[in-house]
């Protein structure tokens, strides 16, 4: 946890920005595996985190705008839950590191909050059925009354207070981003170490040796890993593929630091350590979008347009290859390039690796003068406002062959007129290429955060080379 001084002076503003009435910030519960003694890692509600800092299951926050008070409520230990966990603080304990005064049992929140009686009260809709659940008791209204009444008001206060970065969060950021830079750079040893020894690798074992550099500095990660030899497939969380020359191993992997801030990076690498001039000349136009964007985005300009901006690079590239024809503008304007980029250019990172998603992806990232594009592919870009000093938003471009889709609109002549299929149809079985970075908005501009990774194909080629060296001492 931050200092408590850190939280207070969130919900303070938080209940200022929101105005009257009550605020209640559920935190998750636990979550069973496959039975209800057997969980999954626990994790904390990304909100219930930015304002109470509390990193345990079963709490609920009270906020009162128009008062000011403030009361954490749940279950502190039992005898019998200290035999299997050991001690832990109360409570009461917690709720004094988080700078609340007042701490109740969660048996007594029904009761508090009936007493109250605001005008209005405020919540997220929680995404955990059972969280759902409690708050509809609560509250006294079934669950799906619940879905409609959540307070927008609350969702957009929360909103601009987090898309803001602190210098606090930026370092725990810098973390995240060195640790899953180091995560990339593991598997560039694996890779070139094995291409020199003529090992066989699988995916799970590049997967492996991601996930070990994250849990030996005691994070975790932010997402399931993407280690794939099919890198068209954009969530492919299969690991049972075996390493062939040749090939592209498309990862995309991060973790989270302590505070729970995540990072999310994504390098293809040429398994063997080299690359094809087939694959080299597609990977080139992904690195020429990707570092377009890196060197272009600012505050003043949206993320939309920079979408539409690297949209036009990857477009450019494939007409010097002969995939595409006709003029660019046209092309990004009526969206024919989505056939090989069918996915928005980056999400906004932070507490989650897709930074407030749980709020609503419209009203995070999209106003009532900028709405969300219904083209394919744009269509999924998560945010699209004026990027702002302080916002930190991933940088992923990225050119795949996805058979089916390719089959699709062929048959049905779309945009015939912009791709030139005859030759398109040579590159079913490619893959897919994807680079990411971590992108810190300053006030002239942009910085990658962490320790950058290669990124120009020579670059990895060379990184690559000097790891297999590196076995040859």
């Amino acid at each position: 946890m931050f200092s408590s001084d850190v939280y207070k002076e969130r919900r303070a503003r938080l209940m200022s920005m929101v105005g009257s009435g009550i605020i209640i910030l559920p935190g998750n519960v636990e979550q069973p595996f496959n039975y209800q003694g057997n969980c999954f890692p626990f994790r904390q509600d990304s909100t219930f985190l930015y304002y109470i800092g509390v990193d345990m299951p079963g709490l609920v926050a009270v906020l009162d705008c128009d008062s000011g008070s403030e009361v954490l409520f749940g279950a502190s230990a039992t005898i019998d839950d200290i035999i299997w966990t050991g001690e832990v603080p109360t409570v009461e304990e917690w709720a004094l590191r988080a700078g609340i005064s007042n701490s109740q049992s969660i048996c007594n929140i029904r009761k508090y909050v009936a007493e109250v009686h605001p005008d209005t009260f405020h919540y997220v809709m929680p995404y955990q059925a059972e969280v759902a659940s409690m708050l509809g008791l609560i509250l006294g209204i079934s669950v799906e009354e619940l879905k409609h009444q959540q307070s927008n008001k609350l969702i957009l206060s929360i909103a601009k207070m987090r898309k803001i970065k602190t210098d606090l969060e930026i370092a725990e950021l810098e973390k995240a981003a060195s640790a899953t830079a180091d995560m990339h750079r593991e598997a560039m040893w694996l890779l070139g170490s094995a291409a020199y020894m003529g090992k066989q690798l699988a995916e799970r074992d590049v997967m492996a040796a991601m996930s070990g550099v994250a849990l030996g500095r005691g994070y975790y990660h932010s997402f399931a890993p993407i280690v794939t030899v099919h890198g068209e497939v954009f969530h492919n969380h299969g690991y049972q593929e075996t390493l062939r020359k040749g090939q592209l191993l498309l990862m995309d992997a991060g973790c989270e630091s302590l505070e729970h801030y995540a990072g999310d990076m994504t390098r293809t690498l040429p398994v063997g350590g080299k690359f094809s001039k087939r694959q080299k000349d597609i990977y080139d136009i992904v690195c020429s979008a990707n570092e377009y964007v890196a060197k272009s985005a600012r505050p003043g300009i949206s993320w939309s347009d920079m979408h539409d901006r690297a949209a036009r690079v990857i477009a450019s590239g494939l007409k010097d290859l002969g995939l595409m024809r006709g003029d660019t503008d046209d092309i990004v304007q009526k969206g024919a390039y989505a056939l090989f980029f069918p996915h928005g250019l980056g999400h906004l990172l932070g507490l989650d690796v897709h930074d407030m998603e749980p709020l609503g992806e419209d009203l995070v990232g999209y106003s009532n003068a900028l709405r969300r594009s219904t083209l394919f592919g744009k269509n999924c870009l998560r945010f699209g406002l004026p990027l702002e000093e302080g916002m930190t938003i991933t940088d992923e471009p990225g050119i795949y062959f996805i058979p089916q889709l390719i089959d699709m609109w062929h048959e049905k002549g779309r945009f015939s007129n912009f791709i030139n299929y005859d030759k398109v149809e040579a590159y079913k079985g490619f893959g897919g290429i994807r680079i990411e970075d971590d992108l810190l908005i300053t006030a002239s501009g942009c910085r990658v955060l962490g320790n950058p990774l290669p990124r120009k194909a020579a670059d990895v080629e060379e990184c690559m080379a000097r790891w297999i060296d590196m076995a040859r001492i």
